[in-house]
């Protein structure tokens, strides 16, 4: 063989490790210097043997060239590298099938944090509550076009949901007896910014089982500086207890504490360590996406210290792991063995066509972060889909459809990236938002060695 597929392969060092990736198959795989060596030769060579084994022979040795190339060879007749893509989507339902709702119960805010893409929870419109019909009418639109799915998800968003605890505690009431009835489930989830997670809330979340997802940007000044209250006044003195209370309510379990970090804090590992120190393990941090003139805004110049803060990040977890403390880190979850279904790692989390946001007044838009972006207003949940063809174009905007995912090495890790912040970037859902691209890739590189360094442990300290 003197041609091999070098592009359907991801090789890079991270830690103390030579890590190859076999794209399409999503086996991983630890090498030596020598056989690494070999895999950078053949990318510059684009897959052809001859000129790369020219290349290294005189540094390695002939016979040892001919071994790698015999166990590179022995690697792809077992379909474990350099194994090409069919590009063939899975077979999909025709008509719309809808697993789960963003319920946006309120637009209104008690904080006003600057990187705020919902206008302060208003969505750019007026500050409103949603009443219980409205959500009972989501609730049946929900069941009714779910098909054979027996699972169904509700998350409780805003602005800030509790602001409307008392719908939201009837809307569960109503999905549970509504769901029974027809032959499913319904699991709730809560994002909160924990101004109003009071020990009557933490009470009924945990009698309700519902999994909540916690704000908090990290250290006291980085949060602070970004999350203030409508007064100015900052919310990590008043959030941070709730959160510790609310955590050991439940046994640490069914939450997570999710944080943003931007320009001002690219040392955003001391954040995660901060959150870790203080009793929490289910943890997440994201880049801001904001545009470039906000001086909080990750952009290019910013990429070299993020890089750096995912590897300090990587090492972190590790000396954690090998503690016996580990961490819940999201980011950091890749199935090395068994990985995403199929659909999902072509299209992604499914927004517009599985996936929908509802407002306060019923209107249905792909996600959240299209709410008030009236051109991609689907319909309500009173008359239904009224432009179908609006979802269709989400369903379109999978791996095969966006010629940057094409050629990309993580295309099948990251599914394409948000349609969000590509049409915030790029005003197109087809094109990638090319910095969160970049930040997705590294990141994944991490969660790649951490997951093969976790493996090679095969003792931890008690």
């Amino acid at each position: 063989m003197d041609y091999f597929k070098i592009d359907q392969v991801h090789s890079f060092k991270q830690g103390n490790l030579n890590i190859v990736l076999d794209i399409n198959s999503g086996s991983v795989h630890v090498v030596d210097d020598a056989t690494f060596t070999v895999l950078k030769a053949l990318e510059e060579s684009n897959g052809y043997w001859q000129p790369a084994a020219e290349k290294i022979e005189p540094l390695l040795g002939k016979e040892t060239v001919e071994e790698i190339k015999e166990e590179l060879l022995e690697l792809a007749k077992e379909e474990l590298l350099f194994t090409v893509d069919d590009g063939k989507l899975p077979a999909r339902s025709e008509k719309p099938i809808i697993k789960s709702l963003c319920l946006h119960v309120a637009h209104d805010c008690n904080l006003r944090c600057k990187y705020c893409f919902a206008s302060s929870g208003s969505f750019g419109g007026q500050k409103l509550l949603m009443d219980l019909e409205t959500g009972k009418k989501a609730l049946d639109f929900l069941l009714e076009h779910s098909g054979n799915r027996k699972v169904c998800e509700v998350d409780f968003f805003g602005g800030e949901p509790l602001m409307n605890f008392g719908v939201m505690k009837d809307l569960v009431a109503y999905g549970r007896k509504a769901s029974a009835k027809a032959g499913k489930v319904i699991n709730f989830t809560l994002t909160t910014n924990g101004m109003l997670l009071t020990e009557e809330v933490e009470e009924f979340l945990n009698r309700e089982n519902i999994s909540v997802v916690l704000s908090l940007d990290g250290r006291k000044e980085v949060n602070d500086r970004m999350r203030p209250q409508a007064n100015g006044r900052g919310t990590y003195d008043v959030i941070v207890p709730a959160y510790r209370r609310f955590a050991a309510s439940r046994n640490d379990q069914d939450y997570i504490v999710r944080g943003t970090y931007t320009h001002f804090n690219t040392d955003f590992a001391a954040d995660v360590r901060h959150m870790f120190e203080q009793g929490f393990t289910h943890l997440s941090v994201e880049p801001v996406v904001a545009p470039e003139e906000e001086p909080y805004a990750l952009t290019a110049r910013d990429l070299e210290a993020v890089y750096k803060e995912y590897d300090r990040l990587s090492e972190w977890y590790l000396d954690e792991f090998r503690q016996g403390r580990e961490v819940d880190f999201f980011h950091f979850n890749v199935d090395l063995d068994k990985g995403p279904c199929l659909p999902k790692r072509l299209t992604g989390c499914g927004a517009g066509y599985e996936y929908l946001a509802v407002t306060p007044e019923g209107d249905l838009y792909p996600c959240h972060q299209f709410v008030g972006k009236t051109e991609f207003l689907l319909g309500n949940v009173y008359e239904g889909i009224k432009k179908p063809e609006i979802g269709q174009k989400f369903k379109e905007a999978h791996i095969y459809n966006k010629e940057k995912c094409k050629t990309c090495w993580a295309r099948f890790l990251c599914s394409g990236g948000c349609h969000a912040n590509a049409y915030a970037n790029n005003k197109d859902i087809f094109a990638p938002y090319e910095i969160g691209c970049k930040i997705q890739q590294k990141r994944l590189e991490c969660a790649i060695y951490v997951q093969v360094a976790k493996k090679l442990v095969p003792d931890r300290q008690n």
